[in-house]
């Protein structure tokens, strides 16, 4: 049984977080998890009171008080540690949903038709016609450009095939139902992984995206995130993951405003 004692802690005022994650991978502890959208002190005993973590949050909203509070508890602060790395690396052979990882697919790409003239068949656009009624026909549907499933990073395993040797786009959920050329000007020969910041366990989409990182010879890093403060953790996430892996990775951001428009 724990003693209470009155000691520095962490506090984090909820009115500010706006649970874009970027404390968790600060605190070397694991003590901070975004839950229910705001991040969260999950134990008192695995919070040393130092404050590495006061530093990394935009909002201000992390602070150190002396109250009552549980000791902390090296070894259960260990433990936990070993609990979360076990997981991720269960993960590595397991989806989250259950499913096997042979379960990840990658598509075939369709071979183009060249004209006679050698252009490919691409090139034959087709456009909108007017019937006679005046009703606008629209042209022939877009075609999805995804590669590959599946596409959430929690599921994909570090050393899927479509990965090695990829330009990886990491888009937040919101992204392609906000973006409507999403197909055309951002996953386009692309890999895909989605996430999102503040929903999601940060700290193990985190670990999981290092991981991408040391196991797939990425090429590079398009991290598309919508224009909201919150979102702006997938690019922290994106950045601190490269840091920990080790690689050197060149990175883009393209930010999509609410309404649609590409922002960055």
């Amino acid at each position: 049984m724990s003693t209470k004692v009155v000691r520095k802690i962490v506090k984090i005022d909820k009115e500010k977080c706006n649970g874009c994650g970027i404390c968790v991978p600060s605190c070397a502890e694991g003590a901070l998890q975004i839950i229910d959208g705001k991040a969260k002190l999950v134990s008192e005993i695995y919070c040393d009171g130092l404050g590495a973590c006061l530093g990394e949050c935009p909002e201000d909203a992390i602070s150190i008080e002396d109250r009552e509070a549980d000791q902390f508890d090296e070894e259960a602060v260990e433990h936990h540690l070993h609990q979360q790395a076990h997981q991720h690396e269960f993960q590595q052979d397991t989806l989250a949903c259950g499913c096997p990882s042979t379960t990840v697919t990658q598509f075939d790409k369709k071979e183009e038709d060249p004209l006679a003239c050698g252009c490919p068949s691409t090139t034959i656009t087709e456009f909108d016609k007017i019937g006679l009624d005046g009703a606008v026909e629209p042209a022939a549907r877009a075609e999805s450009t995804l590669a590959h499933w599946p596409v959430q990073l929690t599921l994909v395993p570090p050393n899927a095939p479509f990965l090695q040797g990829a330009d990886l786009l990491v888009a937040a959920h919101c992204v392609p139902f906000s973006y409507p050329n999403f197909h055309q000007d951002l996953l386009k020969d692309h890999a895909l992984l989605i996430a999102c910041p503040k929903l999601d366990d940060f700290e193990a989409h985190l670990s999981k995206l290092t991981s991408v990182f040391q196991s797939s010879n990425i090429k590079s890093v398009t991290v598309a995130r919508m224009e909201v403060p919150c979102c702006s953790g997938l690019l922290h996430m994106a950045q601190e993951a490269i840091r920990l892996s080790g690689k050197n990775i060149p990175m883009k951001e393209v930010i999509v405003g609410v309404r649609g428009e590409i922002e960055s």
